[in-house]
């Protein structure tokens, strides 16, 4: 006989994790199920290589929201953040450029490139600012349906635009951040392309577009709506990413949340239009009258229910939702630290730079991009060198480092060959750029685990291995995550919810999702 629970939650990441949580602390007796043998999605710590732990998808904090952190209690469960040095950007000729938080010290930085974009600085920090802040307040909302279709949606619609009628003019701004191009907002204030790559580089991190890309601007300020200490709110996780997945965990076991690894769903079950339980692949089956789903959108309506159960229009806008990636992640264990010609501690303010950007220009970050819109991996990719352990000394043996390089672009579908031949053409390229600012740098490397968009896709299941599990673009956002009409976490299924990051407000290790499937599920229930 299949055992009840109130709720299930399938896929064990920090949004499924923290929507189970919540439902615990409220009382529901609920299970998450995860695929893999380690909960925790794109949040985990490994030991690919002996003795040394990879934050092995994932690889920075920012977003994780401050209520989940004090709803959940984490720092009680080993929650503990380091702090991420200034963003540090070598330049040709052996010159740099910082972003930081601290504006006086970003301004004379780019003081160096151009004095009209210091001056201009302080201005466009707070005009960006204004636009942070009231997607912030939007994060924790429930998207209403503005076709107000039904009674209860133009309530809801009523109820979102009265709260943020004090917006008024400043609606044109976000406008702007949706529709433009990172280079044509960013050029709106500065001129030299060094300081607007600084800002610009954010909006190819896990999207496939460039920074000429119409609609590119909002991934910028995605990025930076981080509420911690550190250059756009970056931070370092003590033991890894994956803490901070194991701190959720802990937090919802405590009130009763049971979960359980190497459970790979097969099909969510219905009867007469409701979600009724989920079946293994072993054919064990679980029965809820409440299911929640963490994983991607195209898994959970196109594989796990059967299309004919759902309506036609609804199965083609998660047909068409875009999910192509073109990110890729190298995590390196090695014998020392990149050594950058350009870094001067003393000039810098800071003993070594745990973040940094290999992106110089514009135009750099714009051919990177045109590779891969043409199918190839990029020739001179754009790399984001990150070194926890230089202030974690809990992940590396004494000596020994980890380096983790993300960047940009390595499309999941290659247009002449495939990544199970050409990957070490790959890592080749990134090793000779990081080397062409770090010389030395890749001779030490021990070991390293390289992870493309299909193996992405493999160890964790989003769609071509996207790390935000689907674009972020104006029809991919708010009310139209993952499709019209269905943005509020439910679905076309009655008891079936989405608490994944397919829905809003998209990715990146905030667990705002989750918190605010749990939120309506709970309000349902109430109704």
């Amino acid at each position: 006989m299949a055992e009840r629970y109130d709720a299930i939650i399938i896929g064990g990441g920090h949004n499924g994790l923290t929507c189970g949580a919540y439902l615990a602390r409220a009382g529901l007796k609920t299970l998450v199920l995860e695929r893999r043998h380690v909960v925790g999605g794109a949040a985990v710590t490994e030991e690919v290589v002996p003795g040394f732990k990879f934050s092995v998808f994932s690889y920075l904090m920012s977003l994780l929201h401050p209520k989940v952190i004090a709803d959940l209690e984490l720092a009680k469960y080993g929650y503990e953040v380091l702090p991420a040095t200034d963003m540090f950007g070598p330049l040709p000729g052996k010159d740099y450029i910082i972003f930081a938080d601290d504006i006086a010290k970003t301004q004379a930085s780019f003081a160096r490139f151009s004095a009209k974009d210091a001056a201009i600085y302080p201005e466009f920090d707070r005009y960006l600012m204004d636009s942070v802040k009231i997607m912030r307040k939007i994060l924790l909302d429930t998207p209403p349906d503005p076709s107000c279709r039904d009674w209860r949606s133009f309530k809801e619609t009523a109820k979102f635009l009265w709260k943020y009628r004090r917006v008024g003019g400043k609606l044109f701004r976000l406008i702007d951040l949706m529709t433009m191009s990172a280079d044509d907002y960013l050029s709106e204030w500065f001129e030299s392309s060094e300081v607007k790559a600084v800002l610009a580089y954010y909006c190819g991190i896990g999207t496939f577009v460039g920074p000429k890309s119409p609609g590119s601007a909002y991934v910028v300020m995605h990025h930076v709506m981080g509420e911690h200490a550190g250059a756009g709110g970056w931070g370092f996780v003590r033991g890894g990413m994956g803490s901070i997945t194991q701190a959720i965990a802990r937090s919802g076991q405590e009130k009763g949340l049971t979960i359980k690894t190497n459970c790979d769903v097969a099909s969510i079950e219905t009867a007469n239009g409701r979600a009724t339980g989920v079946t293994l692949a072993d054919g064990t089956r679980y029965e809820a009258s409440i299911i929640a789903s963490n994983v991607s959108a195209k898994l959970t309506f196109l594989k796990f229910l059967d299309k004919s159960k759902l309506p036609a229009d609804f199965v083609r806008d998660i047909e068409a939702y875009r999910t192509f990636s073109s990110a890729f992640k190298i995590n390196i264990a090695c014998e020392a630290l990149p050594q950058y010609t350009a870094f001067d501690a003393q000039a810098c303010g800071f003993a070594y730079p745990t973040y940094t950007h290999l992106g110089p220009t514009i135009d750099y970050l714009e051919k990177a991009y045109d590779d891969a819109k043409y199918g190839d991996m990029s020739r001179e990719p754009f790399v984001t060198p990150v070194t926890p352990s230089f202030v974690d000394n809990t992940i590396s043996p004494p000596g020994k480092h980890v380096v983790h390089l993300f960047g940009g672009h390595a499309p999941h579908t290659l247009k002449e060959g495939d990544w199970t031949t050409r990957k070490d053409e790959l890592v080749r390229n990134v090793l000779r750029v990081v080397d062409e600012y770090a010389p030395g740098f890749s001779s030490g490397i021990i070991d390293m685990q390289v992870l493309t968009p299909p193996d992405i896709e493999a160890k964790i299941g989003s769609p071509h291995g996207h790390i935000f599990h689907g674009e972020l673009q104006i029809d991919q956002l708010f009310w139209a995550r993952p499709a019209p009409h269905w943005a509020d976490y439910r679905t076309p299924i009655k008891g079936l919810y989405q608490c994944g990051s397919s829905a809003h407000p998209g990715g990146g290790v905030g667990a705002v999702v989750g918190h605010n499937a749990a939120r309506e599920i709970l309000r349902d229930r109430r109704l």
